[in-house]
């Protein structure tokens, strides 16, 4: 059984910082990308941001310069930065990992349950 685990939302005001965390546990044999999605109320679910096995990363314009995405290999752990944070960056933040089971043979898409992040004074 694969299992990803999120910590670290909870509620700041406004030009406050975060820091999400992502663990991925289980029988893994390999992760390709990890990511954050984030859902608000009565809004699709969006990517952030999301980083590659080799360090690529990419974000969704409204975060650049504020958020840092960040991968620990050897821990199969995917970190969040979030700095300057918006109202607007309020959200049910979910993490993603693209992996291959141990003994399959494809990648597929693994959720994690979801960290609430509230933005307000």
């Amino acid at each position: 059984q694969v299992q990803l685990v999120e910590s670290g939302g909870g509620l700041v005001q406004p030009g406050g910082s975060l820091r999400l965390s992502c663990a991925a546990s289980g029988s893994i044999d390999s992760i390709n990308s990890m990511g954050w999605y984030r859902q608000g109320p009565g809004k699709q679910r969006e990517l952030v941001a999301r980083i590659f096995s080799g360090g690529i990363a990419t974000y969704v314009d409204s975060v650049k310069g504020r958020f840092t995405i960040s991968r620990d290999n050897a821990k199969n752990t995917v970190y969040l930065q979030m700095n300057s944070l918006k109202p607007e960056d309020a959200a049910v933040y979910y993490c993603k990992a693209d992996l291959r089971p141990v003994g399959g043979s494809r990648y597929a898409d693994y959720w994690g349950q979801g960290t609430q992040v509230t933005v307000s004074s």
